[in-house]
């Protein structure tokens, strides 16, 4: 016998026994599992003894000759081995990933058994199971609402995909079968046979266990979390036959946490223009395979196999990457729904740790050592991993690390401490914290336990900071950062998000084809890379990117356009980003001509830089914490740790959104050519309509006056509504004839928001829709809150001088109020907590929150708006209320946030008539609004300065009268307005001086009068005159054309500032005089007596153009 036969012998022996074994023990493993009761045993040949040889059936000969066969089958390949000259180690290797293989598949087999039987039945498992042995439920396999309060169960969303499921097989049955294997045979020459053989989604649907709604996040979007599990008895199969090679799954299941996003908004049907779906971590995924890629259960290959997959599950389906279901044609913005800007930077300080327990042990643990600690920080895909110090159980890192935060509440910070070793490092503990906590404290520096750490706690100081879309707190970031000893990378103090759209008519490849262009963005050393678009010369990425800026001032972004080889260069462009710093919202969103390029060759793009601003005092919210560990007298001193109670914030916690609102200014002006609705005697006599207007925006309504018997009727009357960037509002205009019974309806027309947004003016004559004739003359113009005080005269100012039929005051500001918290609310009777709410309310406009239960430290987080009209005089009027009581109030004065920086008071404000510690935490800031197209506009002069005369320096204001007709064409007229104390234009008039602007407003067809001032005026007594200013337009002196000033006392210099307006057109207007007096004003005894009067032929005058002039006073006797 020759060696290697002997060595294939005592190979077949060893195996021989090995195989026996596993096959007992897979075969009773097998049989418990079917039968995992008690039974009474039988001997596996009871059955064989009694019946004897010869009473063997045929059918039992078979089935034992085939056992005997494939017993001796699986010798063949340790035959071959030993055949081969291979060593036992060979099959003993074989064996050994056979068992592994074999184990891994019956766990795969008991675990989608276990969750099978808990779908099936959850409330029968949730009540009766969960300490079931059969089961081996643990609490992380309940269903989430059995944890969690606030987790509702959705049974009958359930029933609905159970019902539809069927039809969701035949959809994958159809897409893959006709989409997916035509694209996978022409991907490559052996693949062309390849055909999907099975494809069965199986009965089990997907389950939905529970869902999470969080609201008060965001006004303009619906966020929901639902936790899914997928234990499906899906079977698919695929086969290449020309390779006769055979693969598929069989049974899959999947656990996760999925996040749905209902955004945006909008005010038309479907109410959602989209859905967002994305997983905040990755899910668990395990997947029974069958045929050739049975071979991925084989352990080793398993955990590789189910990271690919994972891998390319989260590269479209885990944050940051979502997966943007778009719900109406033309959706807008979908890049930034699909890569919206960040909710913030958490910034984490790892600082140390302690108590670590001590992994290098020596002698077989007989000698203890130490461990070498390094620490994992995780958020979501963004990892860092920290420096190594060695045999320390008490280590000190001091290091810093940001991370950019996508969806708050949800993402976690995962911190995990390991000891290195040579081989495979050992674990030390982990901590996880929701940033929701990091985003409400702003400042939060704890010692956290470290779980499965033992004693273990590591220090970490978390801050979050909010991306602000203004400059004006750079400098203080700045200056703040130089403060903070960061390593390895020195701290940021902006964020640039860029959004690649696309590029037009790049060059093509040196052989005439077009190339396939891919997009390098650099600044300073980090580099991003789009992904690579094939064969066009004006390829569309539709990809975002995210950089950290040290200082934003000095910083470039450089694009580099590439062939995919990354050696041609299609086209380069370098943008300063200083650039944004000055744009509106730092934001630029252009195309950028492409240098060493086509002529035409343009790249698109969306940039948008936020400032990293900590809204917290220096040193943070809470004191350095106490080391843990046993609390003695000392340690128990630290007041103010935050392992003893969570820190109260210092300043409230809006979202993004709060503050963005704007105002839109509706002008409704007039209409032509309206249907006649009021026939008489069968129609045979045709009358007029008596029209007014219906106008719609966000929600809220207005309604014009009616004008009678009029088809070209003129209202000139305005509406102030505030208003978000929702996509999809659109203003509304429905025309009515008022009747005695039912209005007949005109027409109707509308402008969508988003064009009043965008261009901040719109101008139209619109024609009305459903009616044969009519057209509607509207202005919309957006007045966004700007944060200045110094404008506010010139606000009210001009204010004064808009007219409208019911002599309304304008708005002058905005004031938005964010609700964050009350802290220490009185108790009721009996020592039980409250259930409060607030009332906020501005004149005649109130607002209430939510119902906090059962609190005396409520969480409201809530925004509401105001429009204010006189900042001065008016208050914020605010009450915390317990079912209708009143347990606390405050008033602030709109006076304060005047005087505060920015116009802004953000703190924590006492109540009074409450408990001696009650407080409430808000936000409160005010916004002026200012108009550049009243006709009448409040600006700085500053020409005086430009032309070196400093005599005029702040001795006038400048307003600009305009008809914005057609912005091409606007014409102005500029006039100034001098104080009492000018001495501009001063003259020898005995008298005194009249100052008038006179213009015709071509838009309104009115003639319009401005009475200003007078100056030097000349008094008859020793006392100071009452005057006022009387305008008679003649010829006509009747009552219908006069029009007078209110009366200003005591005074030689008085001030007006009225405006006045006739009805009469151009043509009529030019061959008209006007005539002012300024009068003394008239005593219980005497009449008014004329100072002096001024004649103006307007036949003289360009009423276009207008003018502003001081006129001299003539003796009212005299004549001009």
């Amino acid at each position: 016998m020759t060696v290697a036969a002997a060595g294939a012998v005592q190979s077949a022996a060893v195996s021989l026994a090995l195989f026996a074994a596993m096959e007992r023990g897979s075969g009773q493993a097998a049989a418990s599992a079917a039968a995992p009761g008690p039974g009474p045993e039988v001997a596996p040949s009871s059955g064989f003894r009694s019946r004897g040889l010869g009473g063997i059936g045929s059918a039992e000969t078979l089935a034992a000759l085939g056992a005997v066969g494939r017993r001796l089958l699986w010798l063949l390949p340790v035959y071959l081995a030993g055949r081969a000259g291979l060593s036992l180690g060979f099959v003993v290797a074989g064996v050994a990933v056979y068992m592994g293989w074999k184990s891994r598949r019956l766990g795969k087999e008991r675990s989608l058994r276990r969750a099978g039987l808990l779908l099936s039945d959850e409330e029968g498992a949730v009540s009766g199971a969960a300490s079931s042995a059969e089961l081996g439920l643990g609490k992380s396999d309940l269903p989430a609402w059995v944890s969690f309060h606030d987790v509702e169960k959705v049974e009958w969303l359930n029933k609905i995909l159970a019902q539809a499921w069927p039809f969701f097989g035949r959809y994958m049955e159809k897409l893959l079968v006709e989409n997916i294997t035509p694209s996978i045979r022409a991907s490559n020459n052996h693949l062309q046979t390849f055909t999907f053989s099975k494809v069965d989604m199986g009965e089990k649907p997907l389950k939905i266990l529970g869902v999470q709604v969080h609201s008060g996040t965001n006004k303009n979007q619906i966020l929901l979390d639902l936790t899914v599990s997928y234990v499906g008895d899906v079977q698919i199969d695929v086969e290449v036959k020309k390779y006769f090679c055979k693969a598929g799954v069989k049974g899959m299941q999947m656990h996760g946490m999925l996040r749905v996003i209902l955004e945006p908004l909008i005010g038309d049907v479907p109410i959602v223009g989209a859905l967002s779906v994305f997983f905040i971590r990755r899910p668990t995924l395990d997947i029974n395979w069958t045929g050739f890629t049975n071979l991925l259960d084989i352990p080793g290959l398993s955990s590789v196999s189910d990271t690919m997959i994972m891998d390319s599950i989260a590269s479209f389906l885990v944050l940051p990457n979502r997966l943007l279901i778009p719900l109406i044609p033309d959706l807008h913005d979908a890049a930034e729904l699909r890569s919206p800007v960040p909710r913030g930077v958490v910034r984490v300080h790892l600082i140390e740790a302690k108590d670590l327990q001590s992994k290098d042990k020596y002698i077989k643990g007989m000698i203890e050592g130490k461990s070498d600690p390094y620490a994992i920080v995780r958020v979501g895909t963004q990892v860092f991993t920290s420096k190594v110090i060695d045999e320390d159980l008490n280590p000190t890192w001091n290091e810093t690390y940001e991370f950019i935060v996508h969806e708050v509440p949800g993402q976690e910070l995962e911190v995990e401490l390991y000891d290195k070793d040579p081989d495979q490092d050992d674990f030390l503990g982990r901590m996880k914290l929701d940033l929701g906590e990091v985003s409400r404290a702003h400042v939060l520096e704890e010692w956290f336990p470290l779980q499965d750490g033992g004693r273990a706690r590591v220090h970490l100081r978390l801050e979050w900071l909010t991306l602000m879309p203004g400059s004006s707190k750079l400098d203080e970031v700045l200056q703040r950062n130089k403060t903070i000893s960061s390593k390895p990378e020195p701290p940021s103090a902006a964020i640039l998000v860029v959004y690649l759209d696309k590029a037009q008519e790049l060059p093509l490849k040196k052989s005439l084809k077009a190339a396939n262009p891919v997009v390098q963005l650099s600044i300073q050393d980090v580099t991003r890379e789009s992904r690579v678009v094939y064969n066009t010369v004006s390829p569309v990425w539709d990809d975002a990117f995210h950089f950290f800026l040290q200082n934003p001032a000095k910083d470039d972004i450089d694009i580099q356009v590439k062939d995919d080889n990354r050696q041609t260069t299609l086209g380069s462009v370098t943008i300063p980003l200083s650039r944004l710093l000055s744009a509106d919202n730092l934001t630029l969103d252009q195309g950028f001509q492409l240098e060493n390029s086509g002529p035409n060759s343009r790249i698109y793009m969306k940039l948008i830089m936020r400032v990293l601003y900590l809204d917290a005092p220096e040193g943070g919210l809470t004191p350095r914490p106490c080391p843990p560990g046993s609390l003695n007298v000392t340690e128990s001193a630290c007041v103010g740790s935050s392992v003893d109670k969570t820190p109260r914030p210092l300043a409230a916690s809006p979202d993004a959104q709060f503050g963005t609102e704007n105002v839109i200014r509706i002008h409704l002006l007039e209409a032509e050519n309206l249907i006649a609705k009021d026939n008489f005697m069968g129609g045979m006599i045709k009358g007029k309509s008596d029209p007014y207007v219906k106008v719609r925006l966000g929600g809220q309504k207005f309604r014009s006056r009616v004008i009678k018997e009029e088809l070209n009727p003129r209202w000139s009357e305005i509406y102030e509504v505030i208003v978000n960037d929702v996509p999809g509002q659109e203003v509304e205009f429905d025309l009515y004839d008022k009747d005695v019974d039912k209005d007949d309806f005109l027409g109707r027309c509308k402008i969508p928001l988003r064009r009043a947004l965008t261009c901040k003016f719109v101008d139209e004559w619109l024609p009305l829709e459903d009616v044969k004739s009519g057209r509607l003359h509207v202005k919309l113009e957006c007045l966004p809150p700007m944060p200045s005080a110094a404008e506010l005269e010139q606000v009210l100012l001009v204010n004064s001088l808009i007219q409208t039929p019911k002599n309304e005051e304008l708005s002058s500001a905005l004031l938005s109020v964010f609700l964050d918290r009350a802290a220490e609310l009185p108790m009721r009777k009996g020592s039980k907590p409250p259930n409060p709410y607030v009332s906020l309310s501005v004149r005649g406009t109130s607002y209430k929150t939510k119902v906090a239960s059962q609190t005396a430290d409520p969480i409201w987080d809530e925004g509401f708006s105001f429009l204010i009209k006189k900042p001065h005089s008016e208050s914020l009027e605010l009450q915390v209320k317990d079912d209708g009581h009143v347990v606390g109030m405050m008033s602030l004065p709109l006076s304060q946030l005047l005087a505060a920086e920015g116009l802004v008071l953000d703190r924590w404000f006492p109540l009074g008539n409450s408990g001696p510690g009650s407080q409430i935490l808000l936000r409160a800031q005010l916004g002026l609004l200012i108009s550049q197209h009243s006709g009448v506009e409040a600006l700085n002069n500053g020409a005086g300065e430009e032309n070196g005369d400093s005599s005029h320096k702040g001795s006038e204001t400048e307003l600009c009268i305009r008809e914005d007709g057609d912005s091409s064409s606007a014409q102005e007229l500029r006039q100034r307005m001098p104080h009492a104390h000018s001495n501009l234009e001063l003259s020898d008039s005995p008298l005194g001086q009249l100052r008038l602007t006179v213009w015709y407003h071509v838009d309104a067809r009115k003639l319009v009068a401005i009475v200003h001032a007078c100056r030097n005026l000349k008094s008859s007594t020793k006392d100071f005159p009452d005057l006022y200013v009387s305008l008679i337009l003649l010829p006509d002196k009747s009552r219908v054309t006069k029009r007078k000033t209110t009366l200003r006392k005591k005074t030689l210099n008085p001030e007006f500032n009225e405006k006045f307006e006739w009805d009469v057109p151009l043509e009529e207007a030019q061959r008209r005089k006007l005539e002012a007096y300024v009068k003394n004003g008239a005593s219980f005894m005497s009449r008014p007596e004329a100072v002096g009067k001024v004649h103006l032929d307007l036949s003289q005058m360009d009423l276009t153009q207008g003018a502003a002039q001081w006129y001299d006073l003539k003796d009212d006797k005299s004549s001009t």
